[in-house]
């Protein structure tokens, strides 16, 4: 039995989704396999030109797509409330939070955030703040699927120091920033369990997989040789973007899926197929998960209003 695959996707005719970071990698295959189902897709992307050639892949492999591009910055609060007031949708079915950065040299948001916290977690808890209106719209069925990390396993959040002033360690704060991810899940989840809603927050992670995730951060600094390093990596042990995406195109389409779930590769959280995937205790705290949504509106400006603290 080989498991989940893409054939298990149900169709997607009627509902609408945004995928960030839709222009390569991860965020492409999820678009791409949403759209052959049936699906309205915006791809959500911060780099236009990238973004406009990702979708005319798309529209070439998928002719029948129904999709087109958004702008969309997530190390930007006023892109991301551009963005949501922009969408003219009433009502979203699926929101896929994908978009990230890996590893990078320390580097501050527009907002003077620490990158990787302020575009992994603050950005994609402000995208769906303000987005939230129209996933409750959607009613049955509807998601919000965040993209974590197996390396949320290198720390979690420091609520005394989220912004690593206390000394840069561009791992550490990759794996904080998933374990943010994570929390923010687990919050929102127990939020909407509490009220009854019938919407779901799911997570997943790809395991390894070969994207320009992993060569972006060597890149900025010029790094050839590790660069080469990582590609070569990336051929011999990773699997493909296909592969890793199928995490999440399970988590954001299986019946099955239930509140505060992670997907991820079965095989030593590496490869394989979707299964439901171990996590570090301590992305089930309550008490850091509702002290971090606290922390985020602040940041933010974003304050929820609903669903209720629990």
């Amino acid at each position: 039995m080989n498991g989940w695959t893409p054939d298990e996707i149900p169709a997607q005719h009627g509902r609408t989704a945004v995928v960030t970071g839709a222009n390569s990698g991860l965020g492409f295959v999820t678009a791409r396999e949403l759209a052959r189902r049936g699906a309205r897709v915006v791809l959500a992307c911060r780099d236009e030109t990238r973004g406009r050639a990702a979708e005319d892949l798309l529209r070439h492999e998928v002719p029948e797509a129904d999709v087109r591009l958004a702008p969309l910055d997530l190390a930007d609060l006023k892109s991301i409330r551009a963005f949501a007031d922009a969408l003219p949708e009433e009502r979203l079915d699926l929101l896929v939070n994908n978009a990230g950065v890996m590893a990078l040299p320390r580097r501050r948001t527009v907002d003077g955030f620490e990158m990787q916290f302020g575009t992994n977690h603050l950005g994609h808890f402000a995208l769906t703040g303000l987005l939230l209106p129209r996933l409750r719209a959607a009613g049955d069925g509807a998601r919000v699927v965040t993209v974590s990390s197996g390396l949320h396993l290198l720390g979690t959040v420091d609520p005394r120091d989220v912004q690593m002033d206390g000394g840069y360690r561009r791992w550490i704060a990759y794996g904080r920033s998933k374990s943010a991810n994570l929390l923010f899940v687990h919050e929102l989840a127990r939020r909407l369990a509490a009220a009854g809603s019938p919407l779901v927050a799911a997570a997943a992670h790809p395991g390894y997989a070969a994207t320009n995730l992993q060569t972006a951060g060597v890149r900025m600094e010029d790094r050839r040789w590790a660069e080469q390093l990582v590609r070569g990596a990336n051929r011999v042990v990773a699997q493909s973007a296909e592969a890793g995406a199928l995490p999440i195109l399970r988590a954001a389409t299986a019946p099955d899926v239930r509140q505060d779930d992670f997907f991820g590769p079965r095989v030593l959280m590496w490869r394989g197929a979707p299964v439901r995937s171990p996590r570090a205790p301590w992305t089930r705290d309550d008490r850091a998960s509702a002290g971090l949504w606290a922390m985020s509106e602040r940041l933010t400006g974003v304050s929820y209003g609903w669903p209720p603290r629990v």
